[in-house]
């Protein structure tokens, strides 16, 4: 059953953003990276110039999404890390420019109405594997100008070995300079496209 909000709708007691496709606005999203350092901290980046779209379907289950991010844009505030994580080592931006992230299926969570799961391929350094986001809808809200926007919150966990990013250096002390587990921090703001039918 479905209701209609001031610019969102209620389907089965879950609140959802209007139907049809959103663009992500990226001056007002983030993808975040942080990886372990050296077994004692984490470093923290992310990536500068990203697009995408998400189509949000009439029932959540016939939502998509699909990004691209410009893989040569990852900042972690120091230029020589950066151009090492640029580099055949690592992301290899030269030979593979785009990592990318198609979906695949999406549920909706049972412990919580606004917590969903999006399993997609993410592709990085032509190597795609399964992922699953963890994804919390923040809600909707109408801009001064007019446009309907969404929030989203998005968490997930890769091995960056799975992606042939296996580079590292082994500590006098034990352990490695750097994790293999990357943790991926996404926070979109959306835009309705205002041409739909």
């Amino acid at each position: 059953m479905e209701s209609k909000t001031a610019v969102g709708r209620v389907v089965d007691g879950r609140e959802l953003p209007p139907a049809g496709r959103w663009v992500i606005d990226a001056t007002h999203s983030e993808i975040q990276l942080v990886v372990s350092h050296m077994m004692i901290a984490k470093v923290r980046g992310r990536f500068r110039r990203f697009s995408g779209t998400v189509d949000i379907g009439e029932v959540p289950e016939d939502s998509s999404v699909a990004v691209v991010i410009e893989a040569g844009t990852v900042d972690t505030g120091d230029e020589a890390r950066d151009r090492h994580l640029r580099g055949p080592d690592f992301l290899d931006v030269a030979r593979h420019p785009h990592i990318v992230y198609v979906s695949r299926a999406i549920r909706a969570l049972p412990d919580d109405d606004r917590r969903y799961e999006v399993v997609g391929d993410l592709t990085i350094r032509d190597v795609t594997r399964t992922v699953p986001l963890t994804t919390d809808f923040a809600g909707v809200a109408l801009d001064p100008w007019g446009n309907v926007r969404a929030g989203f919150l998005a968490k997930a966990e890769i091995d960056r070995e799975d992606f042939d990013v296996r580079w590292n250096q082994v500590l006098e002390t034990g352990g490695f300079l750097v994790g293999r587990r990357v943790e991926v921090e996404i926070e979109a703001e959306l835009v309705l496209e205002q041409d739909q039918p």
